[in-house]
């Protein structure tokens, strides 16, 4: 990249403190982009065990792949809640905060008296971002909220999958909406603030997060319709889309979009024009209801050509294709290669390569600092609130950070 972009402390969020009570997935994810973007994230860990993200997993020389993930460029702070030196500890952090962004669970905040009802009157200018699973309110608001059951309830599950089998989305679906919705919903509160001057509360929950994200889906069964079938990773209603076998025995993906891509695909891909006007499969509505039959005639076109062929003759048509990747082909992937995608960050365990975040801007490059240890920026925290080296220790031994 350019060694001529401005240096960090011109980021946009430089200058912003986000103090950071959160855990697993969403509001780490909120966070992180925050940091990427300059912000000073302090993340509020217990003592000895931290963000139970730290033992999912010990997939990245020793490390938690998710925690690794989520966690770069913040500042990790030990703090036992429920002792009481912590409450003053809280009030310090927050006299100089920005932003506030919890994930605990529900009600824990407004018993530490860290709701934005109980923190305006002291702190006008303060940004709150509460995530739950299903929102501050309602009959489930009490309920305990995972990714897999918020699939489940927001209805993802009923159309992921087979026809026999549903499946969950293979990432964290939820908790990726809920973050990205925090985290843009923050950027939001803070632009209103520099205009207003006035700080203000962001309530986000991860069923009304990915209940937009279905929003297709939904309006697919508008008044009681039949909703999308399962269909594996084929298109429930767009065909062809989706994954065909070749002659080797891989697969391909592709996908047509409308009539002169499926006359493109007959003639210069499968080599058999005359397909086009087919009865069964002379409009998309034909396609997907003889999906099968389709499936068919062109897995018998692929079945001599490697895949490599196949795609080739895909690409040569203007047809939009991919291969079938699987992280070790995404890891090597030659577009992030030549767009010098990669970056290394420092670890407990050493560096490790991060992918750079979307959105690539001229003006700055993003903040890829290293992920924290458990506690590591404790003492340094607590010595800039104003506590003195032996209270450092005292409140060590006190079991307090």
């Amino acid at each position: 990249m350019d060694s001529s972009l401005p240096m960090k402390a011109s980021l946009p969020l430089a200058g912003t403190t986000v103090i950071a009570l959160e855990h697993a997935v969403a509001a780490p994810f909120a966070t992180r982009q925050l940091a990427d973007l300059g912000a000073r994230v302090i993340k509020i860990e217990r003592p000895g065990v931290g963000d139970f993200a730290r033992a999912y997993d010990q997939r990245v020389d020793g490390l938690a792949s998710y925690f690794v993930w989520l966690n770069r460029s913040k500042e990790s702070l030990t703090l036992n809640l429920k002792h009481p030196e912590a409450g003053t500890i809280l009030k310090k952090l927050m006299a100089g905060a920005d932003v506030l962004v919890q994930n605990l669970g529900p009600g824990a905040a407004s018993r530490l008296g860290l709701s934005a009802d109980a923190l305006r009157p002291g702190h006008p200018c303060l940004i709150v971002c509460d995530i739950s699973g299903y929102g501050p309110d309602g009959p489930y608001r009490d309920k305990k909220a995972y990714d897999l059951l918020i699939q489940a309830e927001a209805g993802l599950l009923s159309i992921t999958g087979t026809p026999d089998e549903v499946a969950r989305a293979g990432i964290s679906v939820a908790d990726i909406a809920a973050g990205m919705y925090a985290y843009s919903s923050i950027l939001v509160a803070l632009i209103q603030r520099g205009r207003t001057g006035r700080g203000g509360h962001v309530a986000v929950s991860m069923l009304e997060a990915l209940g937009e994200w279905m929003g297709n889906p939904l309006y697919y069964a508008y008044k009681d319709s039949p909703q999308a079938a399962r269909t594996g990773a084929s298109h429930p209603s767009v065909q062809p889309y989706g994954p065909f076998r070749t002659g080797d025995g891989r697969t391909v993906m592709f996908g047509v979009q409308n009539e002169r891509e499926w006359a493109t695909l007959c003639a210069d891909v499968l080599q058999q024009p005359a397909l086009a006007t087919d009865p069964r499969f002379s409009s998309n509505v034909l396609r997907t209801e003889n999906r099968d039959a389709l499936k068919a005639v062109i897995e018998a076109a692929f079945s001599a050509l490697s895949a490599e062929e196949a795609n080739a003759r895909l690409e040569h048509a203007n047809i939009g294709n991919a291969r079938l990747n699987d992280m070790a082909g995404l890891w090597r992937h030659a577009q992030l290669a030549a767009r010098d995608r990669w970056r290394q960050v420092g670890s407990p365990a050493g560096m490790i390569p991060a992918l750079l975040p979307p959105g690539e801007h001229d003006g700055f490059e993003y903040r890829m600092d290293p992920v924290p240890a458990l506690g590591e920026h404790t003492g340094a925290i607590l010595h800039e609130l104003g506590y003195a080296e032996d209270d450092v220790r005292k409140l060590r031994e006190d079991g307090a950070v």
